[in-house]
């Protein structure tokens, strides 16, 4: 008789097991994946009114930002990074140890649906990193929709962390004349404070540099992660637009090839037609895209970009426009940080494929659907792959558009040679 009940026993426990993993399967499918670390904590202390936003509004944002509890707020869902041993190398080994080994930058303006998803994605990698070794830089501006409010009031929670904490809002309007020269003033005031930080930062220091994008933590750890272990100056992710169905190379006016040339063709009319085509002159780096393998480039920033502290700590690189009165070509400012980066033998600058972001909460959950979690991507690879066989000699000339009809090609150094 208990022969009998083992037998029909276990066929109930079989099919309990089998229910329940299908079970949790469903709901990790359905439920959305909130960041979970070490040391959550609601804001220190009550929030005041804004200029702009009531207290109440401000607390639902830095809760979102700051804490791994459900949130009304829209925000892109992420993997939780309490699974990976893959960025635990980039922690520091010393516990005490004073040094910024992590400067993250922003400029953002009128930015508030980002806010959670972009800031609360630094938040995790900074504890993940450790906040004693991290300093984050933001610059606004010129925001009606209570922005600055909710990155103001950040500012207890994040010292209370023991992070490094900058923030400054800005008149800098770059809608009006001279963009690129305005967007360049912005992004050297958020980089300002690495001069106040010395002793604290050095030549090892990363600077992780976000534009106002849909990024995961892991996506930010990603671009740290190559940036050590390819041995880059620095590294850029994929960003993403959609200028129809499907989604289209967006900085295509600063990505320039390891050859020179755009990612993509743009005929004079403007049109983009041929942006599905990407490297279409580059056999290797279109084959190292499409194996979603790092590739190194001329130049690129594409929504985040990594790079070392160095030159800006020795002064030798700002952000700037061209010098047009003397022949340079006109070009945005980070195609020119680029540039000036080759001039001063930080040569090796690689694009990560397995990073796609976009620039909104709803575009950037189509992004990862379409492309991919950076975790995802990564766990299917050998890293051994990874290795880039480093071109130190520029290419001798480098496609300039300063408009889409008017398209020609300038040696790469015009205006910096000796």
């Amino acid at each position: 008789m208990r022969r009998r009940l083992s037998a029909l026993a276990v066929p109930l426990i079989v099919g309990f097991i089998v229910a329940t993993a299908l079970f949790m399967s469903r709901d990790r499918l359905v439920r959305p994946l909130f960041r979970h670390g070490a040391g959550d904590r609601r804001p220190p202390k009550p929030v005041t009114d804004g200029a702009i936003l009531p207290a109440a509004n401000i607390t639902q944002y830095l809760d979102a930002i700051l804490t791994s509890q459900p949130s009304t707020l829209p925000t892109l869902r992420c993997p939780a990074l309490n699974s990976t041993t893959r960025y635990n190398v980039l922690k520091s080994k010393e516990s005490f140890d004073p040094a910024i080994q992590y400067f993250f930058a922003l400029n953002l303006r009128q930015n508030l649906p980002l806010l959670p998803r972009l800031i609360g994605s630094i938040v995790e990698a900074i504890r993940f990193l450790g906040p004693a070794q991290c300093a984050l830089s933001i610059v606004e501006g010129n925001s009606p929709d209570g922005t600055a409010d909710v990155l103001a009031a950040l500012q207890p929670a994040l010292e209370k962390m023991g992070v490094e904490y900058y923030f400054e809002s800005s008149t800098i309007d770059p809608s009006k004349d001279d963009r690129v020269g305005r967007l360049a003033q912005l992004r050297n005031m958020a980089l300002a404070p690495l001069s106040e930080l010395k002793g604290k930062v050095t030549g090892n220091t990363t600077v992780i540099f976000l534009n106002d994008v849909s990024a995961c933590s892991e996506d930010i750890l990603e671009l740290v992660h190559q940036k050590k272990a390819l041995g880059a100056d620095m590294t850029c992710a994929m960003d993403w637009t959609y200028a129809g169905e499907h989604p289209t190379f967006y900085d295509v006016w600063i990505g320039r090839t390891i050859n020179g040339d755009s990612f993509f063709e743009i005929p004079p009319d403007g049109n983009w037609d041929s942006a599905w085509n990407l490297f279409w002159n580059a056999d290797e780096t279109r084959d190292r895209f499409f194996r979603q393998r790092p590739f190194q480039v001329f130049s690129c920033w594409n929504g985040a970009a990594a790079f070392t502290a160095q030159p800006i700590l020795e002064g030798d690189i700002q952000f700037r426009a061209a010098n047009e009165s003397a022949g340079e070509c006109r070009q945005g400012e980070p195609q020119l940080f680029c540039k000036d980066l080759w001039f001063k033998g930080y040569r090796k600058i690689a694009v990560v494929p397995s990073i796609n972001l976009e620039y909104s909460v709803e575009k950037g959950e189509r992004i990862k659907a379409s492309k991919g979690y950076t975790s995802d991507l990564v766990s299917k690879q050998d890293s051994a792959d990874d290795q880039i066989d480093w071109r130190l000699d520029p290419p001798d000339m480098v496609r300039c558009m300063p408009t889409w009809a008017n398209q020609y090609w300038q040696s790469w150094n015009e205006t910096l040679k000796p």
